[in-house]
């Protein structure tokens, strides 16, 4: 299989949260960020041929994706959806950059054609979307970097389905707490210890205020 190389980048508390309570937006946390910080994550962007975020992002945050903060070029959106269920009018589907949204034969086929008539719509998976078969197929497509902006469902399923190459984390200083708050990565989780995700620290620095650690992923 050929597949994008994939780089999960985050913002993430101490605690490992993502938002201050399931359901709220991540945007409430980024907005601590400073200049310096933000300018690293629109590098990152504007270096990637793709940027993916799960349908629970764009109706939760409802972002736009694109490159601002440096100059550089949009990424291709990307957002993997087994319903199809994206907003009518989620940002994503204008026209600041190339969207495509992947989704599978159970979607309502309202919805999909819907979505066609706004962006490119990719089928691929039954009721749920096929990971893998995707990034092969993204990959056809020119997608050859990726960055994954996360929730915490779509960064589990991708990295314990070994998709993921580097994960870069942008410390925000401070705690949130919470059982149920978001972590960086949801989902099942491992059981055994032998079975967990083993990374490599390839760098740490800061940027602005903030510590930036880059992973690399040992699978």
């Amino acid at each position: 299989m050929n597949r994008p190389y994939t780089i999960i980048v985050s913002e993430v508390t101490v605690d490992g949260k993502l938002t201050l309570r399931k359901g709220r937006s991540s945007k409430e946390i980024m907005q601590f960020m400073d200049e310096e910080a933000n300018r690293y994550l629109h590098e990152t962007r504007a270096k990637v041929d793709g940027i993916m975020v799960g349908a629970e992002t764009i109706r939760t945050d409802n972002p736009f994706l694109t490159v601002r903060y440096v100059e550089g070029k949009n990424p291709t959106r990307i957002i993997p959806t087994s319903k199809a269920d994206i907003p009518f009018d989620a940002n994503i589907l204008g026209k600041h950059a190339p969207t495509i949204i992947v989704t599978t034969e159970s979607a309502p086929k309202e919805k999909v054609e819907a979505l066609k008539e706004k962006v490119e719509v990719l089928i691929i998976g039954k009721e749920s979307v096929d990971l893998i078969k995707m990034m092969d197929k993204l990959y056809s497509l020119g997608i050859h970097s990726l960055m994954v902006e996360g929730g915490s469902t779509l960064n589990w399923q991708l990295l314990k389905l070994g998709l993921v190459d580097e994960i870069r984390i942008i410390h925000m200083p401070f705690i949130v707490g919470g059982e149920n708050t978001p972590t960086f990565v949801g989902g099942k989780g491992f059981e055994k210890l032998e079975d967990v995700i083993k990374l490599k620290l390839r760098a740490h620095f800061l940027r602005g205020s903030h510590l930036i650690t880059e992973w690399e992923v040992k699978y």
